[in-house]
């Protein structure tokens, strides 16, 4: 961890502002300067620990929540991490659309959000932080005012994609899934993917997948998702530019390796000519608000969509060819004449 200090100076905290992936998120005031703060209670670990310091690493970058301190307590007989962060007061970025009632949301604002946005995981991305879980209750607002900044937050499931990277991934569809090539294509791809949801539900006000049974996330939603199913029906999207929908297309595609990075959705003109993208009025904060019953299941629905992507390198367990005693494989190990080619065409790779 870059920085840590006894309690002493801690602001004190009072009422609740969210719950993180692993901690509560609670108001506090610094007892010198009366600033108020948002504190974060993780209770120490592993994972704490590299939360904190993936966190600490990208705070000051565009776009992100900064930590202001980092202290060590107790809490309740137990080793406590303290995270002090700039306090966002303007609410999350979908609460904000449906506040504005009758004032027209824009394609070229939802253009400009989606550049913020954008910025935030570009930066992430550059110092090889995948963030794993942008969706929108993590993407919040400095202030209410007019100019306020929007911000990303919740470190919990962000990962260091160069850190226990698998430099020749060595395994066949039998024991992990094809499209799993390595951590650093595929954490990042997650990011993308969300990107895509986000914008999606900017555009319109409802998400490109979703669940018919009430459950979280469906056997037909994973499909849904899987299978890149998704419509731009009309009269939502009978207006909205065809460079939109185009970038959607590329954020959502199927296999992880064919969507856009960062880099090329930065460069995309949709993103980097945002000031020339139409004013139309768009029927996201309409929608938004007459589904504002069912805008915690859209939230829950993304947030299981996303665990569905996560993968986690040191949880999975890969079979040596060598040593592996797969039917299929001793088959055609045996009409190859031997493991030799088997392990060879492996090591090529």
């Amino acid at each position: 961890m870059s920085r840590q200090q006894r309690s002493r100076g801690a602001p004190r905290p009072r009422q609740v502002l969210g719950l993180g992936v692993n901690g509560k998120v609670l108001e506090c005031y610094h007892r010198r300067t009366g600033q108020k703060c948002a504190l974060k209670l993780l209770y120490d670990s592993p994972k704490a620990r590299q939360e904190v310091d993936h966190h600490w690493q990208a705070s000051g970058g565009p776009h992100i929540v900064r930590i202001l301190d980092v202290y060590e307590n107790m809490h309740h007989s137990k080793r406590c991490l303290l995270i002090v962060m700039e306090c966002m007061e303007g609410g999350e970025l979908f609460s904000r659309i449906q506040e504005r009632g009758d004032q027209a949301f824009t394609e070229r604002e939802a253009a400009e959000i989606m550049r913020d946005i954008g910025t935030a995981i570009q930066f992430l991305h550059s110092q090889n932080i995948a963030h794993r879980d942008v969706k929108p209750e993590n993407l919040l607002y400095t202030s209410k005012e007019k100019d306020a900044v929007l911000k990303l937050t919740d470190f919990g499931f962000a990962k260091e994609t160069t850190q226990n990277a698998l430099q020749t991934p060595c395994y066949t569809p039998y024991y992990v899934a094809p499209e799993v090539l390595g951590p650093e294509k595929y954490d990042k791809s997650c990011d993308m993917w969300s990107l895509g949801v986000i914008m999606y539900i900017l555009l319109c006000g409802f998400p490109p997948f979703y669940s018919n049974t009430g459950q979280a996330i469906s056997p037909g939603m994973k499909r849904r998702i899987r299978l890149g199913q998704y419509g731009f029906p009309n009269p939502e999207w009978s207006e909205v530019s065809e460079d939109a929908k185009q970038l959607i297309r590329l954020l959502l595609k199927t296999d992880p390796t064919e969507r856009l990075t960062i880099t090329q959705f930065m460069n995309h003109p949709w993103i980097n000519q945002s000031m020339v993208v139409p004013q139309t009025p768009l029927h996201t904060a309409r929608v938004l608000q007459e589904d504002k019953d069912h805008w915690d299941e859209v939230k829950e629905e993304m947030t299981s969509a996303l665990a569905t992507m996560r993968v986690d390198y040191d949880q999975v367990k890969i079979k040596d060819l060598k040593t592996s005693n797969n039917r299929l494989l001793n088959k055609r190990r045996k009409k190859q004449g031997g493991s030799s080619s088997a392990s060879q065409g492996c090591n090529n790779q």
